[in-house]
């Protein structure tokens, strides 16, 4: 049974990015669906965003307001902010196995790989 979970990391500050607001969604043949939305917790990390039955293999987009985190807490940013919800789409292949999206995300730059 696979599992779908991430963490992220506040690389300006140094600190897990508590409280950061995702969505993540489907996309199969153009259509998107949601699954899941909800805030990062006290460690960066959301629980487990998809298991068992319901990981597929699939086309996946997780979206992150990076801005509205840096902004609540009171990093200056441009009008409009270089980065405000950044988008991170991806496949899975084996839904049998574990998948773990980390990323470190700055008000001007994110990083993210593919992890198990």
């Amino acid at each position: 049974m696979g599992t779908l979970s991430t963490q992220v990391m506040d690389t300006a500050n140094g600190l897990p990015a508590v409280g950061m607001s995702f969505q993540l969604e489907s996309i199969t043949g153009g259509v998107r669906r949601q699954l899941r939305r909800g805030v990062t917790n006290a460690d960066g990390h959301t629980d487990v965003l998809l298991a068992g039955a319901d990981l597929a293999s699939g086309t996946y987009e997780l979206h992150l307001d990076v801005a509205a985190y840096f902004r609540a807490r009171g990093m200056a940013q441009e009008d409009p902010p270089f980065l405000d919800v950044v988008t991170v789409r991806f496949g899975i292949a084996d839904a049998g196995v574990n998948h773990h999206l980390p990323l470190q995300v700055s008000p001007w730059s994110y990083s993210t790989h593919r992890s198990r």
